[in-house]
C-alpha cells in the first residue's frame, strides 16, 4: 500500500529536488539547476510548505500556491544567466530604463524585443539592450501584443533592480 508523504516530513532535499523539476518545467531545461544551484536557504510556512528561498546575495523565489515560481531579482539574475537570450526575457528601450529600475511597469510602447514564446502570466526579466536585468515580473499580455501594441502594460514589475 502506498503512503502519502506528509508535507512537513519531506527533508530540503526532497523539496530542492522538487523546486528543481518545477523551475525546469516552468522555464526549460537546465533552468532549475541555474536558479536553485549553490547554499540556498529555504523557509517554510507553518504548514511545513517551502514558501521562500533566498541565497546569500538576496531573494531567489517564492513557490506559490498555484505550483509556480515567482521569481526575485536573486531569481531573475541566475535565471538570465542559466538561458539563452531571447528566452522569458522582455527587452526595453533606453529611455524607459530608469522607470524599471524604480519598479514602475514596463508599457508596451518601450518593448523593442520580446521572447516570441511569452504568454500572458509567463514570468519573465525585464531587460535592457546589453541583456542586463532591469526588474522581474510578470507578463500581462502575450509578446505578439507588446510588439504590436503602443498603449497598456506589458509586465507588471514586482522588483526593480536599482542602478
Amino acid at each position: 500500500m502506498n503512503r502519502l508523504i506528509d508535507i512537513k516530513d519531506k527533508s530540503d532535499e526532497e523539496w530542492l529536488l522538487d523546486l528543481i523539476n518545477v523551475a525546469d518545467y516552468q522555464f526549460g531545461n537546465g533552468a532549475g539547476e541555474g536558479i536553485f544551484g549553490g547554499d540556498i536557504e529555504m523557509k517554510r510556512s507553518r504548514t511545513g510548505r517551502v514558501r521562500q528561498i533566498y541565497s546569500e546575495e538576496g531573494y531567489i523565489a517564492t513557490y506559490t500556491d498555484g505550483g509556480r515560481l515567482a521569481l526575485g531579482l536573486e531569481g531573475g539574475k541566475r535565471l538570465l544567466n542559466s538561458l539563452e537570450f531571447p528566452a522569458y526575457r522582455v527587452v526595453m528601450n533606453q529611455e524607459s530604463e530608469s522607470y524599471i529600475r524604480d519598479g514602475k511597469n514596463a508599457f508596451s510602447k518601450f518593448v523593442i524585443d520580446v521572447d516570441p514564446e511569452i504568454r500572458p502570466k509567463d514570468e519573465v526579466m525585464v531587460v535592457n539592450e546589453n541583456d542586463i536585468l532591469l526588474a522581474v515580473g510578470k507578463a500581462k499580455i502575450s509578446s505578439d501584443a507588446m510588439i504590436d501594441f503602443n498603449t497598456g502594460v506589458a509586465v507588471k514589475i514586482r522588483f526593480g533592480k536599482k542602478a
